[in-house]
C-alpha cells in the first residue's frame, strides 16, 4: 500500500508508524494529520475508501468519526463559556427551562460534558425517523427523570450527550449544533468536517467497513441499550439503513455520534484551540483549557461498568493510555468507535487527528502507535 503526503523533517516516526498500520493490521484506509506550534508537519493518506468498489482515500476523504464528534461539541460548549455566553456550573434550565423537570433542576452543563447528568438512555422508546427529527428526543429527556442523583455518579452518555450539549448549544446561540460548528469553527478554519453532512458530498464519503462479525451483546442491557437508543440503531452495524454509513443518519445533526470529518479538519480545530494557526491567536485561552482538564468522571460506572483507566474532563478524553493514548495531563480530546482519535495539548503546542474506516474493535492499537511515534518525535 502506497502512502500519500508529507511528514516534515524529524517527524518520519509518524510516516513509519501509519505505514506500519497498513503493513501489520487489517488497515483499510486511513489518514493522520499533526499541526506543532500552529505548523502542519505530518499529513499522510492512503488506502482503499471504499472497500466495495475500490475508490481511493484522497487527500481531502472524509468519513464519519462516530464519537470523535463528541470532542467537537465539547470545543463549542468551551467557547460559549469563554465568551462569557453560558455558565457550565449553573443549571442548565437556566437557558432550557423545560429541562427543569424530575429532578433535573439541578443539572449543570457540567454535569452533561462529564457523563454525570443521570441520563445516559432514554426511557423512551424513539423511532429511528424521530430520533433524526432532532425535536423528539429533546422533548424526551426534558420529560426523563435521572437515573441517579446527578452529579453523584457517572455513565456514558453514548448518545444522549449530543442532544443535552447540543440543545444547550442551540438554546444559547439560536443556531443548531451543526451550524453553529461551521459558524464558529469550521468556515473560518476552512475545516472539511460537518455535524449533519450535506447531501452532496455523500458521494465523496470513506465507507466504514466491519472487522469480522459484530459482538452480540445482550440487546437489554444498558449499554446495549445506549450504544442503540433502545434497539433504533445499529451498533457497531455499517451498513444497515440504519448504521453508520446511513445517509439519513449521517445527513441529520446528530452531535454526539455521527460528525463527518477528514484527519485534517480534527487537527486544524484542534490546532486552532491551543496555537495560533490563523494569525489572530489561539482559540481556548490557557485558563479555559486547564478548567476543561480538571477531572469530572473516572473509575467503575454507576452500572458497574469496570474501570479501565478512562479519564473525562469536561467534555474530553484526558490522557488514558493505552485506552485513549495521548501526549500528557495538558492533552485533551476524544476517540471514536472504530479508532479514530483527535485531541490538542497546549503544552506540546499539538493539534493531531487520526480517521480510519475499518472498524477495528477490542485491541486496536494503531491510533496508539502513531501517538507514541510522535511523542518520540517531540522528545517525550
Amino acid at each position: 500500500m502506497q502512502c500519500h503526503g508529507h511528514a516534515d523533517e524529524g517527524y518520519g516516526a509518524v510516516a513509519d508508524a501509519f505505514a506500519r498500520n497498513f503493513a501489520g493490521t487489517t488497515e483499510l484506509g486511513a489518514a493522520v494529520t499533526v499541526f506543532v506550534g500552529g505548523r502542519k508537519v505530518v499529513d499522510l493518506w492512503g488506502g482503499v475508501a471504499d472497500e466495495r468498489t475500490g475508490r481511493a482515500w484522497e487527500e481531502h476523504t472524509p468519513v464519519p468519526v462516530m464519537s470523535v464528534t463528541k470532542g467537537v461539541v465539547a470545543l463549542l460548549v468551551h467557547l460559549l463559556a469563554q465568551e462569557g455566553r453560558l455558565d457550565l456550573d449553573a443549571p442548565v434550565a437556566r437557558h432550557w427551562p423545560e429541562f427543569a423537570r424530575e429532578g433535573k433542576e439541578g443539572i449543570t452543563t457540567r454535569m452533561i460534558l462529564g457523563h454525570r447528568a443521570g441520563l445516559p438512555v432514554l426511557d423512551a422508546t424513539p423511532s429511528f425517523d424521530e430520533i433524526l427529527a432532532w425535536t423528539p428526543v429533546v422533548r424526551a429527556l426534558e420529560e426523563q427523570k435521572p437515573l441517579w442523583e446527578p452529579g453523584t455518579a457517572h455513565e456514558y452518555h453514548g448518545h444522549t450527550y449530543g442532544w443535552l450539549a447540543g440543545e444547550v448549544i442551540r438554546r444559547v446561540t439560536g443556531l443548531t449544533p451543526g451550524a453553529f460548528f461551521r459558524s464558529a469553527l469550521a468556515d473560518a478554519l476552512g475545516l472539511t468536517a460537518w455535524i449533519g453532512v450535506p447531501a452532496s458530498e455523500l458521494p465523496g464519503l470513506a465507507r466504514l467497513a466491519a472487522d469480522g462479525p459484530a459482538p452480540q451483546l445482550p440487546p437489554d442491557s444498558l449499554f446495549a441499550r445506549i450504544l442503540t437508543m433502545n434497539g433504533e440503531l445499529v451498533f457497531p452495524g455499517v451498513d444497515d439503513p440504519r448504521g453508520w454509513n446511513s445517509p439519513a443518519l449521517l445527513t441529520a445533526e446528530i452531535p454526539g455520534t455521527a460528525g463527518v470529518s477528514t484527519a485534517c479538519g480534527l487537527a486544524t480545530a484542534y490546532a486552532a484551540a491551543v496555537t495560533d494557526v490563523t494569525g489572530t491567536g489561539r482559540l481556548l485561552s490557557e485558563d479555559t483549557v486547564t478548567d476543561a482538564l480538571r477531572v469530572q468522571s473516572s473509575g467503575v460506572s454507576w452500572s458497574g461498568f469496570p474501570d479501565l483507566g478512562v479519564r473525562w474532563g469536561s467534555g474530553f478524553h484526558l490522557d488514558s493510555a493505552p485506552q485513549v493514548p495521548m501526549l500528557g495531563p495538558r492533552s485533551f480530546g476524544h476517540d471514536g468507535a472504530g479508532g479514530h482519535l483527535a485531541f490538542g495539548d497546549d503544552e506540546f503546542g499539538v493539534g493531531f487527528g487520526y480517521v480510519a474506516n475499518r472498524m477495528i474493535g477490542e485491541g486496536d492499537e494503531r491510533a496508539g502507535r502513531l501517538v507514541a511515534a510522535l511523542k518520540g518525535c517531540l522528545g517525550g
